[in-house]
């Protein structure tokens, strides 16, 4: 704050055409990157979103960018440098900060978890990990993360550890393995004869409500991964921090990959990838964590990603068969392409796959049919504003219009929007799904909590999608082009908010 005291109106005059002159190269410099000295200058928004661009490319840098998520303005702030390619993001459930890792699977991948400090909006700490992580969680009190490194080397042993890091320093703690390796031993515990000496090579993660309980999951490579892919690994948190940490090998899963957990922890309803990750069947299954006892599972069409809402649970996933996607989109869906994904409601009720409350649209009479949404691998779902639920594949059927584009073509990318409501919503029917006009991987979706849109980064760009239409929003101001914000130019891959 700058005062005025006791200055004439020739002093005043001066001080402002000081004051003027100096604004345009303040400017410049803070969308350098640089602050004032002894300073850390912040954006100074309420509600944020954050958004990583993974590729440096002329002035953009390879940062984590920041969004006035109220009004679609990207502030004049720094970016936050947060390694060479930042990707997957994981925001501490007080909000306090912000997890980023930074790797692209390749020789030159960095491999850097960085911690943010969101009241400041700068790194707090960097961390090298030993190899390329696909999951990372924060415990519900937000002290620790616990990160899976599946390509983890380990001495005397194949490879693959958790490394339990500090939230409040960013530094290991711990790391476990299985079986017993270094730095730290870990107490491998199974019924199963066969798994004794097998690693555990974890690659994905969840972490219970309570946080008395984080489960691994394994994905298997090659003969002596087999075993282990049917395997779900309990973690007591608790004796982590001991001498000797506790990992439970629980066998009769197919292809665990994700978990839900009920209020106390004491069930988790595991998700089986199956056919789609080279199992058998996909399926939802129950596992009590009182005696780590698999319950039976209950089949489901495919399944590598999954919403709750309430009791009902929402999966997304491509059905396989003999190795290759094996569900036709015809004749539920007019598209160019031949193979499709499938939408699935399933009740953890009364644990039974369950009717849409409204058939599709494009279902003939008299059947029972699938809600058709694109193929591809789903890692990414979100439910908007307005039962809106938005759906994230990979490497799904692509189809590209010609240039120039002749009138009616066929544009179709990797989201999926299914209306989860009786009534139509702009033009999606109650029931009915949109495939956006959008080509891309779809690698980003947050919902924005104070409003009815939802940031979805699709093919490295960054679209605001209006829950009460269904389509892009108007944003006035950039009115020529609408679900885009101004001054955002990058290759950008996940968006999270980061207040609440």
């Amino acid at each position: 704050m700058i005062i005025l005291h006791e200055v004439g109106v020739p002093g005043l005059k001066r001080i402002l055409i000081l004051l003027l002159s100096l604004l345009p190269a303040s400017l410049t410099w803070l969308s350098c990157g640089g602050s004032s000295a002894g300073t850390a200058a912040t954006s100074g928004l309420k509600y944020r979103a954050f958004i990583t661009n993974s590729v440096s490319a002329g002035s953009a840098a390879a940062a984590v960018y920041i969004v006035n998520a109220q009004d679609d303005v990207r502030p004049n702030s720094p970016p936050i440098s947060v390694g060479n390619n930042p990707e997957m993001m994981v925001v501490s459930p007080n909000h306090a900060q912000t997890l980023v890792f930074s790797g692209n699977g390749t020789q030159s991948s960095d491999n850097q978890l960085s911690f943010i400090n969101n009241a400041s909006e700068q790194g707090a700490a960097h961390l090298t990990l030993p190899g390329m992580t696909y999951s990372f969680v924060v415990s519900p009190d937000s002290s620790t993360a616990y990160v899976a490194v599946p390509t983890a080397p380990v001495v005397g042993q194949s490879p693959g550890v958790v490394q339990v890091l500090s939230m409040s320093s960013g530094a290991v703690a711990t790391t476990i393995s299985c079986p017993p390796g270094n730095p730290v031993p870990a107490v491998c515990v199974s019924t199963d004869p066969n798994l004794v000496g097998i690693n555990a090579a974890f690659t994905y993660l969840s972490i219970g409500n309570t946080g008395n309980r984080l489960l691994a999951f394994n994905q298997g490579s090659g003969q002596n991964f087999d075993s282990v892919a049917n395997v779900v690994d309990v973690i007591t948190p608790s004796s982590v921090q001991t001498a000797n940490p506790v990992v439970t090998f629980v066998p009769g899963f197919d292809h665990p990959i994700w978990a839900y957990f009920n209020s106390d922890d004491t069930t988790a309803y595991v998700l089986n990838c199956g056919p789609e990750c080279g199992g058998i069947q996909a399926s939802i299954q129950p596992l009590d964590l009182t005696t780590n006892t698999p319950g039976a599972p209950v089949p489901v069409p495919a399944a590598t990603v999954a919403l709750v809402d309430n009791s009902t649970l929402y999966l997304a996933g491509t059905p396989y068969s003999g190795g290759v996607p094996s569900q036709p989109c015809a004749p539920y869906e007019t598209t160019a392409a031949t193979t499709c994904g499938v939408l699935t409601i399933f009740d953890l009720n009364t644990m039974s796959v369950v009717q849409p409350p409204v058939e599709p649209p494009n279902c003939p009479a008299g059947q029972q049919c699938p809600i058709i949404i694109t193929d591809g691998y789903h890692d990414r779902i979100a439910l908007g504003y307005n039962g809106q639920l938005y759906i994230g594949a990979s490497r799904c059927t692509e189809i590209v219009a010609p240039v120039p584009p002749p009138a009616g073509a066929e544009v179709r990318g990797c989201l999926s929007l299914y209306n989860t409501l009786t009534s139509e919503v702009g033009s999606v029917p109650g029931g009915g799904v949109l495939i956006p006009p959008m080509n891309g991987d779809a690698t980003g979706i947050q919902p924005i909590a104070t409003r009815q849109v939802v940031y979805v980064v699709q093919g490295g760009s960054l679209r605001i999608y209006d829950d009460t239409i269904d389509a892009l929003e108007y944003n006035p101001n950039d009115s020529n082009n609408p679900g885009e914000i101004s001054n955002l130019v990058g290759q950008f891959f996940d968006v999270v908010t980061v207040d609440f």
